[in-house]
C-alpha cells in the first residue's frame, strides 16, 4: 500500500507557504503534518499536489493506494480510521474529506473525491487559513510531545540550569543547555532536539519545541507556543511563532503570532507589530484572491515566505504577508503585502532579478551544506515567472 499525501483548494488559502510546499510539509507543532502522518501509520508517503510542485515532491502511486488530505491532523484514532478503509472508501468528517483508498491512480487534485461514504465519529481538525499554522501550534506541540517522548528517558538537566515543572521537559542525545538558563515547563511542555544549543542566559516559557541543530541565541526571551525548526537561529524576543527550518532571526528585536518559511534572515532589531494600536480585528492580505481578508484574529504578525530576507532594523506592520524570495530594507514600513522577488521597501519596490534571487539563495543554504537541484530552480522559477501580475500591482 502507497500512502500518499494530497493538496486541496485549501492551498491557496495557506500562501505563501504552499508556493514552495504541499500543505503536508507545513509545520505546525514539533513535526510537520507529513512526518506526523508517517509516524502514526508507520510508513513513508508521496505527494499528490499542482504540477509545478510534482517534480520536487513525487506522487508514488501504485495498485493499492490511501490517499490522505495533508491538511489534516493526524492522530491514532484518526490513522487507524483510515487504514481500516477498504478499496473505494471515503472517510470523511462531515464535508472534510479526510482519506480514500483505491487501486486507481489520481493524477490531479481537481479530480479527488467531493463527499465521503463513510463518516469519522471522533474529533478531526485541519488547516483552513494561514494564520491556522501559529494559532494551532500550542495544541500541536502537546500531542506531538507525547507522541515523541512516549516510553524514552529525556537526558539529565544539567545543574546550571533552573528548571519549572521538570517532569515537562525533554532534552534529546547531544542537546546542549548552558548556563544560566531558566525554563518554566510547568505551563507546557519544552522540547529540545538532538544537536540543538540553548545558549547562556535564555528564558523559555512551554510549550515550546527546539528543533535539531537549532541555536537560541544569548539572552534570548522564547514564549509559549513557539517552535523553532531544524537548523534555525533564532534571539531576542518572540512569542507564539513558527519558524519551519533554516531560517535566522539571530539578534535583538520582537517577533509575535507569526510564521516565518525556509532559508529567510530577519537584520538585527527587526521588529513586527502583532496588535493594532485600536485593538481592533487584523485583516491579512489573501495573494490568491487579491483582496484584504479578516482573520477574526486580535493578534496576527508577520507571514513569511521561503528564502525571503529583511535588513537590519526592519518594521512590519500587524498582519504583513512576505513572498518567496523577497528582499526587503529602509525606513519606515513596508507594505502589508510584499510579492514574491520584490526588492526594496517604504520608499519603493522593484523585481528582485531571478539568477540574482538564487545566487542568494545558492550562498544561504551552502552554509547548511544544502544545494538548489534542478527541480527546485524550476519551481522557484514558476512561482517568479507566475507572480509578475502582483509586483506591478504593489510596485512604487
Amino acid at each position: 500500500m502507497q500512502v500518499i499525501l494530497f493538496d486541496t483548494a485549501v492551498r491557496n488559502s495557506l500562501l505563501p507557504f504552499t508556493h514552495t510546499r504541499p500543505v503536508a510539509d507545513i509545520r505546525c507543532g514539533i513535526l510537520t503534518m507529513r512526518e506526523r502522518w508517517e509516524r502514526f501509520l508507520n510508513q513513508p508517503s508521496s505527494t499528490l499536489t499542482v504540477p509545478y510542485l510534482q517534480t520536487v515532491f513525487p506522487n508514488q502511486a501504485s495498485t493499492d493506494n490511501l490517499y490522505i488530505n495533508g491538511a489534516v491532523f493526524a492522530n491514532p484514532s484518526i490513522a487507524d480510521a483510515v487504514l481500516k478503509l477498504n478499496n473505494g472508501g471515503v472517510l470523511a468528517k462531515g464535508n472534510l474529506v479526510i482519506g480514500y483508498r483505491t487501486d486507481k491512480q489520481s493524477d490531479s487534485i481537481d479530480a479527488l473525491p467531493q463527499a465521503g461514504n463513510v463518516q469519522y465519529d471522533g474529533d478531526a481538525y485541519a488547516l483552513q487559513n494561514v494564520w491556522d499554522i501559529f494559532a494551532n501550534n500550542g495544541n500541536a506541540i502537546l500531542g506531538d510531545y507525547k507522541l515523541l517522548t512516549y516510553n524514552k528517558q529525556s537526558q539529565p538537566i544539567p545543574e546550571h540550569v533552573t528548571v519549572t515543572g521538570r517532569e515537562n521537559l525533554f532534552i534529546e542525545e547531544g542537546a546542549i543547555i548552558n548556563a544560566g538558563c531558566i525554563i518554566n515547563a510547568s505551563t507546557g511542555p519544552v522540547y529540545i532536539a538532538k544537536g540543538s544549543e540553548i545558549l547562556e542566559g535564555c528564558m523559555l516559557r512551554g510549550p515550546i519545541a527546539i528543533g535539531e541543530n537549532a541555536v537560541v541565541k544569548m539572552g534570548a526571551k522564547i514564549y509559549s507556543d513557539t517552535t523553532i525548526g531544524a537548523g534555525c537561529k533564532v534571539g531576542g524576543e518572540v512569542s507564539n511563532v513558527v519558524f519551519f527550518a533554516n531560517s535566522n532571526k539571530g539578534h535583538d528585536g520582537y517577533l509575535g503570532n507569526a510564521v516565518i518559511g525556509e532559508w529567510c534572515n530577519l537584520g538585527a532589531d527587526t521588529n513586527c507589530s502583532n496588535l493594532k494600536n485600536n485593538y481592533d480585528e487584523i485583516k491579512i492580505w489573501d495573494e490568491h484572491s487579491n483582496k484584504s481578508v479578516k482573520t477574526g484574529l486580535t493578534f496576527c504578525g508577520l507571514l513569511m515566505g521561503d528564502h525571503s530576507k529583511c535588513a537590519i532594523n526592519t518594521m512590519f506592520n500587524t498582519g504583513t504577508v512576505v513572498g518567496v524570495s523577497a528582499n526587503i530594507f529602509g525606513a519606515g514600513f513596508p507594505e502589508k503585502f510584499v510579492p514574491s522577488y520584490c526588492w526594496g521597501g517604504s520608499e519603493g519596490m522593484t523585481t528582485y532579478s531571478f539568477d540574482r534571487a538564487m545566487e542568494t539563495a545558492t550562498r544561504m543554504m551552502a552554509r547548511r551544506s544544502r544545494m538548489i537541484t534542478d527541480a527546485e530552480r524550476d519551481m522557484y522559477r514558476y512561482i517568479f515567472d507566475n507572480t509578475t501580475a502582483q509586483r506591478d500591482l504593489f510596485a512604487k
